[in-house]
């Protein structure tokens, strides 16, 4: 999946597409086994910074900069954050289904935003962009951040309900879309990649962007839980793009994974706040965004989060068969709520999430081709069963202890 784009450095003019950087066929035969594939990327990465000059140490010093800075932002804009929603009274109460035991500011998200801001302006001066195409489309992702933004404040404020949620959710993405964030392609397995038109390409991007929101959204349950699985999906796209050879768009994702590290230091169980509408819809939104930005990584954006996703699918097809909003919580009907109540504590439930997107995420990475929905739905399957068994097993280990109590 992707979109038709060109490196801001030219690279699609020497031959580099979206779904890998050429190489010398030497190389690139060896590269097709995919236990190799790992070790292919990385020679590819030096050969697709060396050829204009730019070599990878250049770029690697201008990317520690970007994500240390944008890091320390974060850590020094979070307490502020937090002591705005404590005065403003922008406070999450503990509600019937959640896990949340005390108040806690529900303001994280706009640090997270702050941070990502002063992340992708300094971007701007370290990291060359000289395809107007690629700062058109920066553009278009700077517009529809405002409009999340604007619609989260009136969340926060109002306590908007389900439908103006998702009216702002949908002018997100569709305002974007005239600045060229489109997905015209879609790559299928066995078949090939198969370009849609705009009538198509449009209502594809709105559900992928507006399904991306809220799939973060609903997975911030628990404390660190969202904002961890956001860092990792961001760092997979990043190195994605590095092996693409795109260190501008490699650059964004970058800063959102510093940003949501900095957050989870304060939000980490026991949180001392939380992101809300902002932060969620916010990383929702720019992960899906930037899996269009350079092409070729909606794919693995939606690995990274097959199993949230997932679970938010089944979530929605429970509470409909139930006559029930699929917007309204309260029945801990996720699976992080149901493993909670068979005696999992918070960190161990974040930590297992974490190790399951990551690995599906290093999956992600290795793999290309329908290989790589294969191992996907093969990883998938056995972190299912493995969280099946665990959670069988604790529930028998409580009998056990019941009867003999």
């Amino acid at each position: 999946m992707g979109v038709r784009v060109r490196d801001g450095r030219g690279y699609a003019s020497r031959g580099y597409s979206r779904d890998r950087v050429s190489a010398p066929a030497s190389a690139d035969r060896r590269c097709g086994r995919p236990i190799t594939n790992v070790r292919c990327h990385r020679r590819r990465v030096w050969r697709t910074f060396h050829p204009d000059g730019r070599e990878l140490r250049d770029v690697t010093i201008e990317l520690a900069i970007l994500g240390i800075v944008t890091l320390i932002v974060a850590i020094g804009l979070i307490p502020l954050a937090r002591h705005l929603g404590l005065r403003t009274g922008l406070i999450d109460r503990p509600r019937t289904g959640e896990l949340q035991r005390a108040p806690i500011a529900r303001t994280g998200g706009y640090a997270i935003i702050g941070a990502f801001g002063v992340g992708a302006v300094l971007s701007l001066a370290l990291i060359p962009r000289e395809d107007p195409d690629e700062r058109l489309r920066l553009v278009g992702f700077a517009i529809g951040l405002v409009i999340v933004l604007v619609v989260a404040i009136a969340d926060d404020r109002l306590r908007l309900g389900p439908m103006p949620q998702l009216a702002g959710q949908i002018v997100a993405a569709v305002v974007p879309a005239g600045f060229g964030l489109l997905m015209f392609d879609l790559s299928v397995p066995w078949i090939g990649l198969v370009e849609l038109p705009f009538t198509i390409a449009l209502p594809v991007t709105i559900v992928w962007v507006v399904g991306m929101m809220n799939t973060v959204n609903w997975l911030d349950t628990m404390d660190g839980l969202a904002g961890g699985v956001a860092a990792i999906a961001a760092l997979v796209l990043f190195a994605r793009s590095i092996a693409l050879g795109q260190a501008s768009v490699a650059a964004l994702p970058l800063c959102v994974a510093a940003a949501c590290l900095g957050f989870l230091l304060f939000n980490f169980h026991p949180a001392r706040v939380i992101m809300g509408s902002s932060g969620s819809w916010f990383l929702g939104y720019a992960l899906a965004m930037l899996a269009i930005v350079g092409g070729a990584k909606v794919a693995t954006a939606l690995m990274v989060l097959g199993l949230p996703i997932i679970d938010t699918a089944i979530v929605i097809v429970q509470r409909v068969a139930a006559g029930r909003s699929p917007f309204k919580g309260g029945d801990s009907a996720h699976l992080v709520h149901k493993l909670a109540k068979r005696g999992w504590g918070v960190r161990q439930i974040v930590l297992v999430v974490y190790t399951a997107c990551a690995i599906v995420g290093v999956f992600g990475l290795a793999l290309s081709g329908p290989v790589k929905l294969v191992v996907f739905g093969l990883a998938l399957v056995a972190v299912t069963a493995l969280a099946v068994l665990v959670a069988f097993r604790v529930r028998s280990g409580r009998r056990e202890s019941a009867a003999n109590g």
